[in-house]
């Protein structure tokens, strides 16, 4: 007991340090750790583990879109960067230069990719010719690096990993079409799978992506109240594609010049897993992305037949297609079973000889810690339904946690109050002049723009100068 105790002591409580917290829980549930390289992270098997989950969900959905996947390299010269003018200045402090190949130095100095349009933009100079050559529709899986000033594990790291669409079409049409898809695409995989409500619209004209004409945004609220960033999907126009020269012969041999997307998503993404979903006791995992869904721990593990049946209930859930794993360690039971709502297991399973003489086990849901009762002839039925069960009832109390904390101000004293006394997100009309964006952020402690609602209903003036408004914002802080 006295393990368990120290296990779940090392956890600082999400009320009383929200931070320390997160830090407690991405250490102890080993998830990553800080490289030699300051602000670079080893990616543990645990916190891997997810990623590659997230990764082979993600891509499935992708192809299912008609995206091929490719890679290019990760260095990038710097006349190719200058190209695109807005591009380079959006990233000219976060990039990191290459200037010598062994003992020589380089003719030309090159940038570590901080993100990869000019390299798809440079390749597809040399090969889009005509309408036949498009559309094209890539995705590379790959790390970037952006010389960040400050990091925190997941959320902001100088080389994280992610994945980066890039597309080229004929048409304006078109590549707005594949934008807005990507954009449904994240939406989808990050609620049904990942069971985190989102609030979702455009990005403002300052909070856009450097060198996009349009910014399509998914927005997390983690348990703090602060927003996190989950996705993107960027539409440019044809700035790129002038920049660098591809153009296109259309059927009637007229020349066009080609409308470019781009759409990420990185292991930021663990990092909202972690703050939406995690309680005191750890990580709490949605069933449909954890690595191990299934925890099967033996009790009194030394007595005559324990650990067979409990390895017969491991191998009948794996030919269930159930990822499971079995604890037949020293430990004691209940450092196990803290172990295993700190690593954010969906289900537990308990059984030793008094279960194995009634033919029953004992299932534990680690988001609600309600523990059932099942024959261990309905085990292989009653698995699949629970964690469904625990999927949709995480996406719903984040839900709730998402819709209590949305308030909505039609004055600045309203917006300053909320801000001073609330966590979470303030809906409120605005002109769209950059100056009130910014006297907002500076006036309410940094609640800035998190995108444009759509089909909310805009108040007559911007809450902060009385001129006519033009959009309804949803602000918030972020990470």
């Amino acid at each position: 007991m006295a393990n368990e105790k120290k296990l779940v002591e090392k956890i600082t409580a999400r009320d009383v340090d929200f931070a320390q917290w997160y830090t407690d829980v991405v250490k102890e549930a080993k998830l990553c750790d800080y490289s030699s390289v300051k602000g670079c992270l080893n990616y543990l098997p645990n916190g891997y583990a997810l990623w590659e989950n997230i990764k082979n969900d993600l891509d499935k959905r992708f192809k299912e879109t008609g995206v091929e996947n490719v890679y290019l390299p990760v260095l990038i010269p710097e006349s190719l960067l200058q190209k695109e003018k807005d591009h380079i200045e959006g990233f000219a402090p976060e990039v990191a230069w290459v200037t010598h190949g062994g003992l020589e130095e380089l003719e030309e100095r090159c940038c570590i990719r901080p993100t990869s349009e000019t390299l798809f933009c440079d390749y597809w100079q040399k090969i889009v010719k005509s309408y036949r050559d498009l559309p094209l529709v890539w995705n590379q899986w790959n790390s970037v690096l952006r010389w960040e000033k400050t990091t925190r594990p997941f959320l902001r790291s100088r080389e994280f990993l992610w994945q980066e669409g890039h597309t080229l079409h004929a048409t304006d049409e078109e590549a707005r079409q594949r934008c807005e898809e990507m954009f449904k695409v994240y939406y989808d995989f990050v609620t049904e799978d990942l069971a985190i409500p989102l609030i979702c619209g455009k990005k403002t004209e300052s909070e856009k992506f450097a060198g996009a004409e349009d910014t399509y945004t998914i927005e997390a609220m983690m348990h703090d109240g602060k927003a996190l960033q989950s996705g993107t999907s960027h539409y440019f126009g044809h700035s790129f594609a002038d920049a660098f020269g591809i153009k296109y012969l259309d059927k009637e041999n007229n020349l066009h010049s080609a409308y470019e997307t781009s759409w990420g998503m990185s292991t930021r993404i663990i990092g909202a897993i972690i703050m939406v979903h995690g309680d005191d006791s750890g990580l709490v995992l949605p069933p449909r992305i954890a690595p191990t869904q299934v925890m099967i721990i033996p009790i009194a593990q030394h007595k005559e037949g324990v650990l067979d049946k409990a390895s017969e209930l491991l191998d009948t859930l794996k030919e269930n297609s159930i990822r499971v794993k079995m604890d037949a360690s020293e430990k004691t039971p209940g450092y196990k079973f803290s172990e295993q709502e700190m690593l954010g297991i969906p289900i537990r399973i308990e059984i030793g000889p008094k279960d194995i003489e009634q033919e029953q086990c004992v299932l534990v849901r680690r988001d609600t810690s309600e523990k059932i009762i099942v024959k261990l002839d309905e085990v292989t039925k009653k698995v699949p339904e629970l964690l469904e069960q625990i999927q949709k009832n995480m996406y719903a109390k984040a839900k709730e946690f998402l819709d209590s904390h949305i308030y909505e101000a039609n004055t600045m004293a309203e917006f300053k109050d909320i801000a001073a006394n609330n966590i979470g997100f303030v809906k409120a009309s605005w002109c769209g002049d950059e100056a009130c964006e910014e006297n907002i952020k500076a006036e309410t402690n940094g609640f800035g723009s998190r995108c444009i609602l759509e089909n909310e209903q805009v108040a007559d003036k911007c809450i902060y100068c009385g001129k006519d408004a033009k959009h309804k914002i949803m602000w918030g802080k972020s990470y």
